[in-house]
């Protein structure tokens, strides 16, 4: 578990460090229910999966939030989301398993890039797409 200098139970709610604190996570927000953060990572690459939700059975609090994710390839499991980041904690839904001892992964796009080499495909041809709709763009 990654150790963190201060706990966001102990920080009031108008600490005036929106932009610049180190008291918000990665996408600028300030720390919140970690159930927030699992449905921004779901939306974000929900299209690049078979199935993809925030667990409603494993308990989701201010520090953590369990997703399942089926990989094109029909390969189920269980992630934990923490400040530490992403990881499998589980080959099935709704399930956690202590024995394993899977690595963080900062974002859930490089945690699907290591399991489905069919998320890769789908994400990079998206990207690509939304390259070439940027390139027209700028020559018209």
């Amino acid at each position: 578990r990654m150790e963190t200098d201060c706990n966001p139970m102990e920080l009031p709610d108008n600490t005036g460090f929106e932009e610049d604190s180190d008291y918000t996570d990665f996408e600028g927000t300030e720390v919140k229910d970690m159930r927030l953060e699992a449905e921004a990572v779901v939306n974000d690459v929900l299209f690049a999966v078979s199935n993809m939700f925030v667990s409603k059975t494993l308990p989701c609090a201010e520090d953590v939030a369990y997703i399942n994710v089926e990989t094109r390839e029909r390969n189920r499991y269980c992630l934990e989301l923490t400040e530490a980041g992403l990881r499998v904690v589980a080959y099935d839904f709704d399930k956690t398993d202590d024995r394993l001892q899977t690595p963080y992964h900062e974002t859930v796009y490089s945690l699907l890039d290591s399991l489905s080499p069919a998320y890769r495909e789908v994400f990079g041809n998206a990207l690509l797409q939304r390259l070439e709709a940027l390139k027209k763009e700028s020559q018209s």
